[in-house]
């Protein structure tokens, strides 16, 4: 009896941690570039899965020249180095402009986005928005796939760190309770002999 509960305890905690686990992946602007590249396979999710992804705001890449860095949210706003710039820009004088709105948007694959955007796709389905903070369900049962958003990756470098986590399926759930209701009905059963 003892060991049944120490079996059901380990599963309930097993099932508890596997609920908090995430995993990060490296994107290069490079390498994984929507105009050539191949996108990073992250986790395996189930079509409606929930999963999050986040980017530290501070994490840099670029498309080229300047003023071409920005964050995994795109060339969208001004972006000026400072003496704590992501370790990856080039030493440049403080205060220097180094990403800019002035690339306007990318249309690709069913989206419109800025350049530089971290974007998502599971299996060929069209690309979708991530940027530095995401919380969404899989459209399919496939492996996520992260992108630099790009018309051109022949002068992209750097690369970003992206967080993904997915929220187990209900099953997991069920079989947590029902493994929690088990030590419980086992405890009254044992309660019960001792009285």
């Amino acid at each position: 009896m003892h060991t049944l509960k120490n079996t059901i305890s380990a599963l309930a905690l097993a099932t508890l941690s596997a609920a908090a686990s995430a995993s990060t992946f490296e994107v290069k602007a490079f390498d994984n570039s929507t105009s050539g590249g191949v996108g990073v396979a992250t986790l395996a999710l189930t079509a409606g899965q929930q999963f999050s992804v986040s980017v530290a705001a501070d994490d840099l890449w670029n498309a080229g020249a300047l003023p071409r860095w920005s964050n995994a949210n795109g060339l969208n706003t001004d972006l000026y180095y400072t003496a704590t710039t992501d370790t990856q820009v080039p030493a440049y004088t403080v205060g220097t402009w180094i990403g800019g709105n002035i690339y306007g948007t990318w249309t690709q694959n069913g989206l419109t986005a800025a350049y530089g955007t971290l974007v998502g796709q599971f299996g060929s389905g069209s690309f979708f928005s991530i940027g530095t903070s995401y919380t969404g369900y899989a459209s399919a049962t496939d492996t996520l796939k992260l992108f630099y958003f790009d018309s051109n990756y022949g002068d992209n470098s750097g690369s970003i760190m992206a967080t993904v986590t997915a929220v187990p399926e209900p099953e997991t759930y069920a079989l947590l309770l029902a493994g929690l209701g088990l030590m419980g009905a086992v405890a009254r059963k044992r309660k019960a002999k001792q009285a």
